[in-house]
Formats: C-alpha cells, structure tokens, sequence
C-alpha cells in the first residue's frame, strides 16, 4: 500500500511517473501566469478558460488530481502582488524584467510567491518545484537562470532558513 504524501510536499515518483497534487497546481498556475503575461486576462478568464477547455468530466478529473486550492492561491496571488513580487526577484536578474520570457517570468513570479507567503514550504523544495517546471515549460537553459535568481531570493527573503542549511 502507498504511503500518504506529507501536507507540505508529497513525494513523486521516479521521473515520468505519477505527479503530485502540488506539482499539478503548480504547472496549472503557470499557465495561468503565462495566459496573464501573453494575454492579459484575469484570474478569473484564466479559470473560466481551464473549466471551458476541460468540460465538465475533464475538469472534474483535473480537480480531483490537483491541489485546487494550492492553484487559486498561486494564480490569484502571484497576479495581485505581481509588482511586490518583481521588486523582490528583479535585484537578481541579469535584465530587465521585460526582457524575461513569459515562462520564466511567471516560474518566478510563482516560486516568490511561495518562498514569501508559503513559508511552511522549504525554500529547497519551492525552488526545486520551480526548476522542474522551467525544465518542462521553459528554454533550453531556462532552469539554470530560474534556479540562479531564487537561491538570491530565498536567501534575501529566508535568511535564518537559508544559513541554518549552510
């Protein structure tokens, strides 16, 4: 029998194997992030967009493998406190936001969302959650840049955390 994942990070199965209910949150809320930053629609367009593309059945199989509540929380917060959360990762960028691609942009828009409001969640796992997506969504060497400007940002944001892992 399998084991239940913890509350704060379930575990996942080798790569390509079954993806945790956080993991699929996450992915969901970039794109979402994504819709936002290419589109310009709101969190609710973006959700009405997922339940529309999905239909009833898909849409309920989806809820029902992913941590729904985690995605609301992600999409609507990291969209609402978009400029408080650049102003925290811009500092450690090596351009100018604008010149972020729409996947990185919304990966760390995300991953500083959590590292700043999820403190529950281990900075390594936010940033290793982020590194996975950038490697699924992003460029080719889009995850080395996500995981540069994090370890900044969690050590700005989580200091005490960061240096008791040192």
């Amino acid at each position: 029998m399998a084991t239940k994942p913890s509350s704060t990070e379930p575990a996942t199965a080798g790569r390509g194997g079954s993806r945790s209910a956080r993991r699929r949150a996450r992915e969901l809320a970039v794109q979402g992030l994504y819709e936002w930053l290419v589109g310009g629609q709101d969190a609710a367009a973006i959700e009405g967009h997922l339940a529309e593309t999905r239909g009833a059945d898909g849409l309920d199989e989806l809820t029902a493998r992913t941590d729904m509540s985690h995605y609301r929380e992600l999409l609507n917060g990291a969209i609402g406190g978009a400029d408080a959360l650049r102003a925290d990762f811009a500092p450690h960028l090596d351009r100018g936001v604008e010149a972020l691609s729409p996947v990185e942009h919304g990966i760390l828009l995300l991953a500083t969302y959590e590292l700043k409001h999820r403190a529950e969640i281990p900075y390594r796992v936010v940033i290793n959650e982020a590194v996975e997506l950038a490697k699924s969504f992003g460029g080719t060497e889009g995850f080395k840049y996500v995981n540069g400007v994090l370890d900044k940002v969690a050590a700005q944001l989580r200091p005490a955390e960061v240096a008791a892992r040192a």
